[in-house]
């Protein structure tokens, strides 16, 4: 997902603002916020994901070293 985000703000950085109405200033700029934000929840993910898998492994490793 990063890079398909990382690629639509290097195409929408592309766009030249000064050919754009206002309205499509507001659209480029809601554009570049969703992204932003998308990105920021893609960072979260991501640090969800290595939690679960410590925590994942820690279960594991205390269900073996009960069996013990």
């Amino acid at each position: 997902m990063a890079d398909t985000i990382a690629e639509t703000v290097d195409l929408l950085y592309t766009i030249d603002q000064e050919k754009l109405d206002i309205n499509q200033q507001i659209a480029l700029g809601t554009a570049l916020a969703t992204l932003a934000q998308a990105e920021r929840l893609d960072q979260i993910n991501e640090r969800l994901r290595t939690i679960h898998l410590l925590l994942t492994t820690m279960t594991h490793r205390s269900g073996v070293d009960g069996v013990r």
